[in-house]
């Protein structure tokens, strides 16, 4: 499956817009502003974005702590070893040429160099398995990566033991159509348009025809609220956007 993000990495985004019609932003906006990093006690926000390689909801986070930093006017809360502790957005993916994209990307982005800005760090590594101590993140994102997980349970136990008690999980993926009409649609929009899109944007049609598939094999809204449960996850809930193309999960350490 690697292969896949290998051939797209430098026209994953553009493919993103052309498929989605660019509503994939307004997806991804919502996903970050449930997170609220604008507050000012966010400003120390540690944040583990997996499987977000080109950067697009780390940027967004970012953004946000920018803001949450600038607002603040408090002292940084002290980390484990007494030094302050500031606000950190780890990208974390298994495919080392979507973060080079990432990394790319962040370099044109002056904002990034700012000191109110977060430090971002780029970690190449597998969701089932974690680099990371227990309890080191406030935050875990994952946007249309978990499906690719070969074992989603054991990925879900990992960002459950990485969170810090009162983490919050945040999770954007491809979904389920409740409508029926729609959903026949969507079905005949997916298998017919998406590859024939990644052939003429990305050439590479074989890509899009596993993403889609990958899409369809996904589990439904509250089949895979119940794998959050079973990975020890608390106050799970679930939000639809267009009418269940996509739906962002939600879940806590307690």
């Amino acid at each position: 499956m690697g292969h896949v993000f290998d051939n797209v990495a430098s026209k994953y985004d553009l493919m993103n817009d052309v498929m989605s019609a660019g509503v994939h932003r307004v997806w991804k906006d919502t996903l970050v502003s449930m997170l609220g990093a604008h507050a000012p006690n966010c400003a120390n926000l540690q944040v583990l974005d997996v499987a977000g390689g080109t950067g697009d909801i780390a940027f967004r986070i970012a953004h946000e702590l920018g803001r949450a930093s600038s607002a603040a006017g408090t002292a940084a809360r002290p980390a484990a070893d007494g030094e302050a502790e500031v606000a950190r957005i780890v990208v974390s993916d298994i495919n080392t040429s979507m973060l080079a994209e990432g990394r790319r990307r962040a370099e044109q982005m002056p904002s990034l160099a700012m000191p109110s800005a977060p430090r971002l760090e780029w970690v190449p590594a597998d969701a089932r398995q974690l680099p990371f101590d227990d309890c080191s993140f406030d935050v875990y994102t994952i946007a249309f990566g978990i499906r690719n997980v070969t074992r989603i349970d054991e990925a879900l136990r990992e960002a459950h033991r990485v969170l810090r008690p009162g983490g919050r999980f945040l999770c954007l993926e491809f979904s389920h159509v409740t409508n029926p009409l729609l959903a026949a649609a969507y079905e005949h929009y997916s298998f017919a348009v998406i590859p024939a899109m990644g052939e003429l944007v990305a050439s590479d049609r074989a890509s899009y025809q596993y993403l889609v598939e990958s899409i369809r094999k996904f589990p439904k809204q509250e089949e895979f609220a119940d794998m959050l449960r079973a990975a020890g996850l608390r106050s799970v809930t679930y939000t639809n956007l267009t009418a269940g193309c996509v739906a962002i999960h939600s879940g806590f350490k307690l």
